[in-house]
């Protein structure tokens, strides 16, 4: 069983991007286990507040991202770059000692309205997890550009191609995530 966090970039209810990270939860392999994370009500990083009691929050999810075996991140693409809150959140757990990034496969995932879907940010997310020692998946890569003609008006998916690709990124994320438990064990 592999138990896995998601976080979504973008803090809007009805968020392209959240709607694609619930299509990749659902895609999971057989025995997967999903846990979804939040963090709206993050204050802003200040490592001052690390010397008093962390905001439950960042508490939270870092317990969530510790407990799980891989994660899943689904993110539009602000100014080019990952959006503010979402690297902010990635700042609070950063700090926590447990590294609860360090070692878990990551699967990255973007919608957006744009040609391009979310490239620019997908590859900063990739730089900023290289730092935390997590192992970005590499293929396949999931950019749903044209969102809006991608999912229906209750948020669900319908384009056939990137359904199929994320029944791929979710086996591929098992594979890596055997690949790297076994080598953490042997």
């Amino acid at each position: 069983m592999m138990r896995v966090a998601g976080l979504c970039g973008s803090l809007r209810r009805g968020s392209y991007n959240r709607y694609l990270l619930q299509a990749c939860a659902d895609a999971l392999p057989a025995g997967a286990q999903y846990n979804p994370l939040g963090y709206d009500d993050l204050p802003a990083f200040d490592a001052d507040l690390l010397e008093a009691p962390r905001p439950e929050t960042a508490r939270v999810l870092a317990d969530g991202l510790a407990a799980a075996d891989a994660i899943i991140i689904a993110s539009p693409e602000y100014n080019y770059s990952v959006p503010g809150a979402l690297k902010n959140a990635i700042d609070w757990v950063s700090r926590d000692p447990r590294k609860p990034f360090a070692g878990k496969p990551v699967l990255l995932l973007s919608a957006s309205t744009s040609m391009l879907g979310g490239v620019r940010m997908q590859y900063h997310l990739r730089q900023i997890l290289v730092f935390l020692e997590a192992h970005p998946l590499n293929r396949p890569e999931i950019f749903i550009s044209q969102a809006a003609l991608r999912f229906d008006d209750t948020g669900q998916l319908t384009d056939p191609v990137a359904l199929d690709l994320l029944v791929q990124a979710g086996a591929a994320l098992g594979e890596l995530h055997q690949k790297l438990s076994s080598v953490k064990s042997g």
